[in-house]
């Protein structure tokens, strides 16, 4: 849990004017000024985001800080909207003068457009998640480090063969603050920490490598000495098994998945399908399917920004809009799609509060926050037992996705072959191969063990990387084509 001394009792808005607004002379009459700039021209929309960022990284390899860093950026987007037209201009400068040259550049765009919104301020308290606390203030850069040896050493006792560790921790202090042309203004403060662990077993010439970690929005508190052992069991214990793995074989078999992180797959192959810009040009093979079935029974996919402390989570999206819990699928039939503003607009729906961007230096668009299916009714060992024979998926690597086709390639990471309702050997190098939506309609047996992952997930998308989690009860999917190296 967060440490008390961490704590500020200080409201989102009032940091928000403290870090971002006060100190560069800016306040509410003069943005007002700014949007007047902006409707000049008739524009749809338009929102000022201001941001703060305090970052650091602490890196240890083979006992020895490999690497440090600590980074301060703040800045100011500008955007303004017509139709589906966005004109952006950002400036790491957030004094007035600035400002009035971004909004300046933006204006250009508006030529022509829908009746610009009347302005009447408003303020969005959105949720409170977390605690609007920096995380980078709950430890001295020794205990930094000393966190670090500790799992370094915890790592290399579990097993005489483990020849390589790696272990970082990285911690991020982020106060936004956006305004609205219709008057709505939001703010927030965002903890964010992280702690990642790879390890490198050697026996008999033969290198295979394990990984774990955690995080969420929290302080440095959150990884006790409990919790740093259970990384470096996981890491070791993923190592071991690869070690002893033999090549995965090849071809369409049932495939089960493991609870929790392998919702990458779901996250990748399914959900940014289900994103409202896809669907409102056509490129999504979800586009125009609202009420119609897209999965099998039983199937149900939500993204919900309002978990508490988790990694994905937001107070308010990067448009000042509430996050929520929004049912895309449910039961098999396609419900909805995540939104931003303007695309939820042009298609006449509602926003869901996934509007997100990287920075003040991009612009947003709709995102997952943390994506996962939810639990059926089936337990894990009858799922296994179904299973004459197939693969046990407990892990993922990477993966490559096409969002147009839904068509996808994952790597496994730690995987078992399942013989005649038993998990028997190891295998290593299975690849699963496959395309979106048509595994929603494979899906035959789901668990009652939905769990999400430990909160490291980070997601692309347009060159743009925001923190997300995902999560699933074991699946199994009937049919799929594996990949292997036999």
């Amino acid at each position: 849990m967060p440490s008390a001394s961490t704590f500020s009792s200080a409201s989102p808005f009032a940091t928000a004017d403290a870090t971002l607004l006060a100190p560069n002379d800016v306040d509410a009459a003069q943005l007002d000024d700014i949007f007047g700039q902006l409707a000049a021209h008739q524009i749809d929309d338009a929102d000022l985001y201001f941001q703060y960022t305090r970052s650091e990284a602490w890196s240890l390899e083979e006992g020895q800080v490999k690497s440090g860093s600590f980074n301060i950026d703040q800045g100011v987007g500008v955007r303004a909207v017509v139709g589906d037209k966005t004109a952006f201009a950002y400036s790491d400068d957030i004094r007035l003068p600035a400002i009035r040259e971004a909004a300046s550049t933006v204006r250009a765009i508006a030529a022509a457009g829908q009746s610009a919104t009347v302005r009447v301020a408003s303020r969005s308290e959105g949720r409170a998640l977390y605690a609007p606390i920096d995380p980078i203030a709950s430890l001295n850069e020794a205990d930094k480090v000393a966190l670090l040896h500790r799992l370094e050493d915890y790592a290399r006792k579990l097993d005489a063969r483990v020849t390589q560790v790696i272990a970082s921790v990285a911690g991020e202090y982020e106060v936004i603050y956006v305004t609205r042309l219709d008057g709505r203004s939001a703010a927030d403060v965002r903890p964010l920490v992280r702690v990642s662990l790879q390890v490198i077993v050697e026996q008999d010439g033969r290198r295979e490598q394990g990984s774990a970690g955690g995080g969420g929005r929290f302080d440095y508190a959150y990884f006790n000495d409990d919790r740093l052992r259970e990384y470096a069991e996981l890491a070791v214990h993923q190592a071991l098994i690869n070690l002893n793995a033999k090549p995965a074989p090849a071809g369409g078999m049932t495939v089960v998945l493991g609870s929790g992180w392998p919702g990458i797959l779901l996250h990748e192959a399914i959900g940014h399908g289900l994103e409202g810009d896809f669907n409102r040009k056509g490129s999504s093979a979800f586009s125009g399917r609202i009420g119609q079935r897209v999965a099998a029974d039983g199937v149900t996919v939500v993204d919900d920004g309002t978990i508490a402390d988790r990694r994905g989570s937001l107070n308010v999206d990067d448009e000042g809009t509430p996050t929520q819990r929004t049912v895309l699928i449910e039961n098999g039939i396609l419900r909805s799609y995540l939104q931003d503003s303007m695309n939820a607009r042009l298609m006449g729906m509602a926003p869901t509060g996934n509007a997100r961007r990287e920075s003040f230096a991009h612009l947003p668009m709709p995102r997952m926050t943390n994506t996962m299916m939810l639990a059926g009714d089936k337990d894990p060992a009858e799922i296994i037992a179904s299973v004459k024979n197939g693969l046990y998926a407990v892990n993922f690597g990477g993966g490559q996705v096409d969002i147009t086709s839904g068509k996808f390639v994952f790597s496994a990471a730690e995987a078992y072959m399942i013989e005649d309702g038993k998990v028997t050997y190891p295998v290593k190098g299975a690849t699963l191969i496959g395309n979106g939506p048509d595994v929603l309609t494979r899906v035959s047996m789901i668990g009652n063990d939905m769990r999400l992952d430990p909160g490291v997930g980070t997601c692309g998308k347009e060159g743009q990387s925001v923190p997300v989690g995902v999560g699933q009860p074991t699946l199994r999917i009937d049919g799929l084509t594996v990949g292997g190296t036999q």
